[in-house]
């Protein structure tokens, strides 16, 4: 019965999963370690993103160091107005500025002006304000420079993670395709021991039952691997399956068994809290100085026409001659009095922020030093986890070759042969677990520490 079941329900699900298995593998890429890092580097869109933003960040410091330079401007205009005036003072708020003497009366005859100019304009002196500026733009260039180098390694470090987990999703894969051979080989030789009559048929059927959970959780590590590529696949941007080349981690121990604390300034984690620190001064620092006067440096030559003259006669189109020139030099200097109360306020939010940030920064260095200790704590009791695993595998293999021979002597019962076999699956996949938590750990190492090469050493 047991057996018609598996034939109708299980059987083409594994059948189904075995033939997709065999469709991506056509698909698989073979990756080192070291390739999915430089992979990853390269085309996750993320990093990409903080590579232009730190360009354009660089750029801009360019460009506010290019305010430094004088600005010149050159206009020429050339119109049709009439030409009656009266005197007296009024704000040209939204109205064209009339020039020129009284007129006796209002005339309606239009005549023609030009104008023609140059004007330099140049900020001397600003008292540190001009520097506070350019000051900042770096702060921000080297945030962002920061931010870079942060994802970087985060990224790095995430790949390497994903990289692990799909070598021991792959060495369970295999595990529980080792078990499912086991189990067809005591279903095999359980219809042998029937059929003598040294044990029930009942032994056959649960067998069978025990195959179909084998194959059921094959099929679920298979699930589990391939989730695990195609995470790794978005983390480096490719199309295809990755399936990992260096497959040793599994089967050897780091080399470093003495952990020693790292200087946190060189974490890039603390690098970018420290940038934003101190960009959140230079904003202070130009804050400051952004009442302070400023002398500025200005010359213009101009040039007008009319087809007005003084005489008051008209000649329509003489105007489009530029027949007065001038020049003027001069100094000036401006002292924004009421920016004082403005700054004061300004400074005082900047002054919380910049506060804030020093917390931030402590915060990080806090968390980095206990993650330091945490693993160094791992790595040393999963050095040790290692070696009793070892030891438990091999207890295992035993006693399941014993429980095997006093099964097909008749001497034990099905759910003996089948404890040994649970106690020998999961001592095979406690050792690979061992390993992998040991590189694992090997790994926080790097990332508490901000390094890496901590890790990518240790395969040499």
């Amino acid at each position: 019965m047991l057996q018609s079941i598996f034939k109708k329900k299980c059987l083409p699900i594994f059948i189904m999963a075995i033939s997709v298995t065999q469709a991506s593998a056509q698909q698989d890429t073979l990756l080192s370690l070291n390739d999915v890092i430089v992979l990853g580097n390269q085309n996750y869109h993320l990093l990409r993103a903080r590579t232009f933003d730190a360009i354009a960040a660089e750029k801009h410091v360019d460009v506010v160091k290019y305010s430094r330079l004088p600005t010149l401007d050159a206009s020429y205009q050339a119109g049709i107005s009439t030409a009656n005036n009266l005197i007296g003072v009024f704000n040209p708020n939204g109205i064209l500025p009339i020039s020129g003497p009284t007129s006796t009366e209002n005339k309606f005859e239009p005549g023609t002006g030009s104008a023609a100019g140059i004007l330099l304009n140049w900020q001397a002196v600003t008292f540190g304000e001009r520097d506070a500026r350019i000051n900042t733009a770096v702060a921000e260039a080297t945030v962002q420079k920061s931010l870079l180098q942060k994802e970087q390694f985060q990224h790095a470090i995430n790949i390497i993670s994903s990289y692990l987990d799909i070598l021991l999703a792959n060495a369970n894969l295999h595990i529980h395709q080792q078990n499912i051979k086991r189990v067809e080989a005591n279903l095999k030789q359980s219809r042998v021991l029937t059929s003598s009559g040294i044990k029930a048929g009942v032994d056959t059927e649960l067998f069978q039952s025990e195959l179909s959970k084998a194959k059921v959780e094959y099929i679920n590590s298979h699930k589990q691997l391939e989730i695990l590529q195609w995470n790794l696949a978005r983390l480096i941007v490719i199309e295809n399956l990755p399936v990992p080349r260096d497959s040793a981690f599994l089967s050897t121990l780091p080399s470093s068994r003495i952990l020693t604390d790292s200087n946190l300034d060189l974490h890039p984690i603390i690098k970018y809290s420290q940038s934003q620190f101190e960009l959140s001064q230079s904003k202070e620092q130009q804050i400051k100085k952004s009442y302070l006067p400023k002398i500025n440096v200005w010359g213009a030559g101009f040039a007008r026409g009319s087809g007005f003259l003084a005489d008051g006669s008209l000649h329509a189109w003489e105007g489009l001659n530029l027949t007065r020139y001038n020049y003027s030099v001069g100094l000036q200097l401006t002292f924004p009095i009421m920016k004082y109360g403005e700054a004061k306020r300004l400074l005082a939010h900047q002054s919380s922020l910049s506060k804030g940030a020093e917390e931030l920064l402590q915060n990080e260095r806090s968390q980095l030093f206990s993650q330091q200790q945490i693993a160094n704590t791992t790595l040393d009791h999963s050095l040790q986890v290692v070696s009793e695993t070892k030891e438990q595998l091999r207890s295992a293999q035993a006693a399941f070759q014993a429980m095997q021979i006093r099964y097909n002597t008749g001497l034990v019962n099905f759910s003996d042969l089948i404890q040994a076999q649970y106690t020998l699956l999961k001592s095979e996949l406690d050792v690979k677990q061992a390993y992998w938590d040991t590189w694992k750990a090997q790994l926080l190492e790097a990332a508490v520490k901000g390094d890496v090469n901590i890790f990518l050493n240790e395969m040499k």
